[in-house]
């Protein structure tokens, strides 16, 4: 935490610095901060939080990326002639089990057009998703398991 908070110190003093206080620059500030804490020698927690940040990233990544994949496969779905969903409700047990863990996973679930968590069971341990393209729902909770849930997992951990 004290890692994050300095690459954040070091962002707005850029910003200040360079007297630009837009979003961009900001960014950009704590692109140089992170890699002038990279470089540096060893900070303490500095090689978990550099861990965590690269995890975060790549969910972040990920989510954009199936984002984008399933916006097209519904808009494809709306205006074809012919549907070819075959929507399903799917018990998927979870792995994980901290509450913002599940909290993020069904949140970045949900965003994803074409599924929507409508229930957890009271023990945390399994959700209950309704999507609109599925063939076989082992196919779709090895998905999920692989995907979304791994992602979440290391960049919340």
């Amino acid at each position: 935490m004290r890692v994050f908070l300095l690459n954040l110190l070091l962002a707005i003093s850029w910003s200040a610095l360079t007297g630009d206080a837009t979003l961009v620059n900001l960014l950009f500030g704590f692109l140089l901060g992170y890699l002038a804490l990279r470089v540096s020698p060893e900070l303490p927690g500095g090689s978990k939080y550099f861990k965590r940040l690269q995890n975060f990233f790549h969910l972040s990544i990920f989510f954009l990326q199936e984002l984008f994949l399933s916006s097209l496969r519904a808009a494809w779905e709306i205006f074809s002639p012919t549907l070819k969903s075959r929507p399903m409700i799917v018990q998927i047990p979870l792995e994980i089990h901290e509450r913002n863990q599940i909290f993020v996973l069904i949140n970045l679930i949900s965003l994803t057009p074409g599924t929507m968590v409508l229930d957890i069971s009271p023990d945390n341990s399994t959700l209950i998703v309704h999507t609109m393209f599925v063939d076989h729902p082992d196919s779709f909770r090895q998905e999920i398991r692989h995907g979304f849930e791994k992602r979440v997992k290391e960049a919340i951990s």
